[in-house]
């Protein structure tokens, strides 16, 4: 882990082109992490997202870490109706399948109802699955589609492990602007059971003869929260990649309305300067 974590510093000379220090009278983002459940490395990807997203940007992530490994984790951190309070955006990176309480998913939901930006990774696309059959096209508006409203994508499942690549369609976006196509290593292709009016494409993905959306924003509810999606990230050595964790970083930002229409942070939001040595 030492290893890995090391490896995020040099990746501040890629694409993300960041400013290299942060005004000292603007205060950093306040993001809150949730990690944990089934079939990932969340106790490594927690800590890799933590330093990777801090050292591109003026960014403070708190961690609201599960140590369950099943499909239906535990989280202190949604245990009152007040859980996302005093945070600027919330990192969903949880897999959290079984979990079906409508009161507990409304809960969830609850904040970004009320504008809160929200980020989701990888297996955050496969939670909080209400419906019967989430395998087929649910009505939006209604309990089936509580989640998927809010993510703008309704996936289901996915095939074996195989490279990825990547392919950027919205050249005007500020968060893929300058990004360049890349293959990831073996990885998780999510399908698109349905993708909503609401969300805007932001890269495609193939394996063989699939493709499916796997980058996308999604303006949510009467809010039109700000939302930000990728599916990509099973394995450790993508969520360290430099050019996942650029994405991931630019995707936060302009969630939080801190990003430029040129993919910079806006004054103050860059990383600090003690992270950019």
């Amino acid at each position: 882990m030492k290893k890995t974590i090391l490896f995020l510093i040099p990746a501040l000379t890629t694409v993300l082109s960041l400013a290299t220090s942060a005004a000292p009278d603007v205060k950093p983002l306040k993001a809150l992490l949730i990690a944990g459940g089934c079939c990932h490395k969340y106790n490594d990807q927690k800590d890799i997202l933590e330093a990777g997203i801090e050292a591109r940007a003026n960014i403070k992530v708190d961690v609201c870490y599960s140590p369950d490994s099943n499909t239906h984790p535990a989280f202190t951190c949604y245990e009152k109706d007040t859980w996302a309070e005093g945070y600027d955006v919330i990192i969903h990176d949880e897999c959290a399948a079984d979990v079906k309480d409508l009161a507990m998913v409304n809960r969830i939901l609850a904040p970004h109802r009320k504008g809160l930006p929200g980020v989701n990774l990888h297996c955050a696309m496969h939670c909080y699955r209400t419906a019967a059959n989430f395998k087929q096209p649910v009505t939006s508006g209604t309990d089936d589609s509580l989640w998927f409203d809010y993510l703008g994508l309704q996936s289901s499942g996915h095939g074996a492990q195989q490279p990825i690549a990547v392919s950027y369609i919205a050249a005007a976006s500020p968060i893929t602007s300058g990004f360049e196509n890349w293959t990831t290593i073996n990885e998780e292709l999510y399908n698109n059971v349905k993708v909503h009016d609401s969300a805007k494409p932001l890269a495609h993905g193939k394996q063989g003869n699939s493709e499916t959306v796997v980058v996308w924003t999604n303006e949510y509810g009467d809010k039109k929260t700000r939302v930000f999606s990728t599916t990509l990230g099973h394995n450790n050595e993508t969520v360290a990649d430099a050019r996942y964790l650029d994405l991931v970083t630019r995707g936060l930002l302009w969630a939080c309305d801190k990003l430029d229409k040129d993919g910079k942070p806006m004054p103050g939001y860059g990383p600090t300067a003690a992270a950019a040595k």
